[in-house]
């Protein structure tokens, strides 16, 4: 008797931030900090979808802008040392990262690993597809189940070249791992060639969030817990600093909110910004 198979679907988490990526586009003014509705025409929602709690535009402003800032601010960086001659991304929880569709005149010149869970990535896989981006020989799909798999070797399997330097990046995944997960996870990046670069997103305590983002991050932190997803792993800038050095990174350094407000958001006539919350730790082997 043949058994019904499960459709692979991507995850909840990945749609939603390629729908408030594509919002920012259709209802924020210009110039937007990124444009990328190429994950909206992945997801392709149903009618509708704008009427959906997460989607409501004035509740999510302030989460729509930190998912577009911190978009821009990873392909900046991917951008600026490609141009120093690093040719190796790696792309940590990569869900539905669209940079090697919008951008292929930089992509194309590298090596692009996206690391995911596997239902995330078939889907992801069948959706370019369909809509004729199809998947070129320098994107590689690196599908690892976290519990049971090493991604790492799964990327060497990939063909990752450990001789050359990288640029890793690593946002919205930090949240759902152990402190110890996190430090295993710096641990390895540090071993990579110098010059290799991580730019990884971590989240503060509640306690250190402007308090017009506090009551948010409750509502997102119990939509978490109800999904089977928790929140577990906040970390103040000092204590990520002490994770990374320890971790064995050369040069290390925090990137805040502000930080990122002020280098794209500055003049804008939307009065949007990034929620505080979440930051980068950006670290150089």
């Amino acid at each position: 008797m043949e058994q019904d198979k499960k459709k692979a679907e991507p995850d909840n988490t990945a749609v939603r931030t390629a729908l408030w990526r594509a919002m920012h586009v259709q209802i924020d003014s210009s110039p937007h900090i990124i444009e990328d509705e190429i994950g909206f025409k992945l997801v392709a929602p149903a009618d509708g979808w704008r009427k959906r709690p997460d989607m409501d535009a004035n509740f999510t402003k302030r989460l729509r802008a930190s998912m577009v800032a911190r978009a821009r601010f990873v392909e900046d960086l991917i951008i600026e040392e490609n141009k120093r001659g690093i040719d190796q991304y790696v792309i940590l929880g990569a869900g539905l990262d669209t940079f090697a569709q919008r951008r292929q005149d930089v992509a194309s010149t590298l090596q692009v690993f996206e690391i995911d869970q596997p239902d995330t990535q078939t889907w992801k896989q069948q959706r370019l597809v369909e809509l004729g981006y199809g998947v070129p020989s320098w994107l590689h799909f690196v599908s690892v189940d976290f519990e049971i798999s090493s991604w790492w070797e799964q990327l060497l399997d990939a063909g990752f070249d450990t001789s050359k330097s990288a640029v890793v990046a690593c946002t919205g995944v930090s949240l759902y791992l152990t402190k110890d997960a996190i430090f295993t996870t710096l641990r390895q990046i540090a071993t990579l060639a110098p010059g290799s670069k991580l730019a990884m997103a971590f989240y503060l305590p509640l306690n250190l969030l402007e308090e017009e983002d506090k009551f948010l991050q409750q509502i997102a932190e119990k939509g978490a817990q109800a999904a089977g997803t928790p929140f577990i792993s906040f970390y103040t800038p000092n204590e990520i600093l002490t994770v990374a050095r320890e971790a064995g990174f050369a040069t290390i350094e925090t990137i805040s909110a502000s930080d990122l407000a002020k280098r794209y958001f500055v003049g804008r006539t939307d009065n949007i910004s990034p929620a505080s919350g979440e930051e980068f730790l950006v670290a150089t082997v």
